[in-house]
């Protein structure tokens, strides 16, 4: 039985560790500093491969069809730039805790209550594991039915998802190292694709940078639809910056977060913007969005194979960092310890493929813009959370306790579901503008019913505490660790024993 014991003044378990063995299991432990893999250049490799998907293609020819090419991405570049400050926000919740997602989101949803949100987006993940992998085999069965006249996408949907789902198990390192060698492959061929493209509107008499569609297309309403595109990512990215090396004792939030910095505000608004601007070309040139469509019309050999090789390893290098690895950790946090991580990325792939994904395809902007709308909303309650309420400070042993702060309302807490509510009901009302109205209505009304309800029936710790440092970890070069006798201590990282619990996604 684990005694009751505070920890430097944070609650710690209160109950038998029997009791509370759902709230853990290893893969959603707090990552250490010395478990920390991922480097200034891994990160960058990470959102370059993330951001090479299908859906970047159709948002740059939606574009062009009715603004000018240079305009289209220049509006792209910028709403990641925008996005990249609420995603910095939140990727410190990883940098400084080590904390996944889901688990976090105990803290303003409650134990129980965070499954909802939780699993929404492990379920979007998983569907986009699905739409990713499809488009995966496809590019696959062309190989094969050029190379041997083999025609068999279901087969290479299956080994495809086997292979992703094995790469993804093997953790954060192997996923790190597919990336480096995807994303400068991606880059290569993806230039060779503009200029491919550009030769084909050349032959039409096409100018690609003076050429402007007729349709009905508003600047801003591409640029919130940008910002939605992200939205999942902009929340969950704490899934990844728990890996990011991060110097212990930092108190500088720029310092501690200097590797995100260059991935979010120059490698994501750069690439995203280069592939938008493909796929707006390759619109231009030809009236499909579909670059590798066109160019597979222009001919065969070599080329053929490098281009469908380039959308293998697109769709690879996002399926691992941003739908396997999230959708796995929320059905993790669900189900421990039932559910190990192996197992939560199995879930996922049975998920996507359950969803029908070549049907999805066909309405892919629907899709992207309904649950858009619900995320962005959660984003605005996190960082209300984590800076505007708590400062950054956080009882992480009470995330772990059944009977702990973030029990609030038998497991839920009201002010989070109805801010969710509120404000991803709104961003559904006013869809074209989704992100910032759910995520502004979210956050306002989640601190109003905070202060004014929730606060003065269920305090929280570090709130009393005056914010007091230690409910900080990476700040003061400190490690969240479960040990062996069943309760959380911060510990240097030359402190912790052998024998506490380690993470099994490494």
């Amino acid at each position: 039985m684990a005694q009751p014991q505070d920890i430097d003044g944070a609650s710690a378990p209160s109950q038998p560790d029997t009791d509370r063995q759902h709230l853990l299991e290893a893969s959603i432990l707090p990552v250490w500093l010395n478990q920390r893999t991922i480097g200034f250049f891994g990160f960058i490799w990470l959102w370059i491969g993330m951001a090479v998907i299908i859906a970047t293609f159709q948002l740059g020819a939606g574009g062009v069809a009715g603004l000018p090419l240079h305009q289209v991405v220049a509006i792209i570049f910028i709403a990641n730039l925008v996005l990249g400050v609420v995603m910095s926000l939140t990727a410190d919740i990883g940098t400084e805790h080590g904390l996944s997602f889901a688990v976090y989101l105990r803290a303003p949803f409650g134990l129980k209550g965070t499954h909802l949100p939780a699993v929404s987006r492990g379920v979007v993940a998983a569907i986009w594991f699905g739409v990713q992998t499809y488009l995966g085999a496809l590019a696959l069965n062309g190989i094969v039915e050029y190379l041997w006249g083999l025609d068999n996408w279901v087969l290479w949907y299956a080994l495809f998802a086997v292979v992703q789902i094995v790469n993804t198990a093997l953790g954060i390192r192997a996923v790190e190292v597919l990336a480096s060698i995807a994303a400068p492959c991606i880059v290569a061929i993806s230039v060779w694709m503009y200029f491919t493209l550009d030769v084909l509107a050349e032959t039409q008499g096409i100018n690609i940078w003076t050429f402007v569609g007729d349709q009905d297309v508003a600047a801003l309403g591409l640029f919130f639809a940008n910002m939605a595109f992200w939205s999942a990512l902009a929340v969950d990215i704490p899934n990844l910056t728990r890996f990011l090396r991060t110097p212990g004792g930092e108190r500088g939030f720029f310092r501690r977060n200097r590797n995100v910095f260059v991935a979010q505000f120059l490698a994501l608004p750069a690439t995203q913007a280069w592939i938008a601007l493909i796929g707006g070309v390759s619109f231009i040139a030809a009236g499909d969005w579909n670059p590798v469509t066109v160019i597979q019309g222009q001919g065969g050999g070599l080329p053929l194979i490098a281009l469908l090789l380039m959308v293998i390893l697109a769709q690879w290098s996002t399926n691992n960092a941003a739908n396997l690895i999230p959708a796995a950790l929320t059905f993790v946090n669900a189900g421990a310890p039932r559910v190990s991580y192996p197992v939560a990325l199995v879930i996922a792939g049975v998920i996507g493929t359950a969803s029908m994904p070549w049907l999805i395809l066909d309405n892919l902007f629907t899709f992207l813009s309904y649950y858009g709308a619900v995320l962005s909303a959660v984003g605005g309650i996190m960082v209300a959370d984590y800076y505007l309420l708590r400062r950054r400070r956080l009882n992480v042993p009470a995330l772990f306790d059944t009977e702990g702060q973030f029990r609030f309302m038998n497991g839920v807490n009201p002010a989070g579901l109805i801010a969710w509510i509120v404000g991803g009901g709104l961003a559904l009302v006013f869809l074209e503008y989704a992100y910032a109205v759910g995520f502004v209505t979210a956050l306002v009304v989640y601190v109003v019913l905070m202060k004014a309800w929730i606060l003065r029936r269920y305090p929280q710790k570090e709130l009393e505490s005056g914010f007091d440092d230690r409910f900080l970890a990476t700040s003061v070069d400190r490690n969240w660790v479960y040990t062996e006798q069943g309760r959380f201590e911060r510990l240097r990282t030359d402190d912790i024993p052998a024998s506490a619990l380690k993470r099994e996604d490494r």
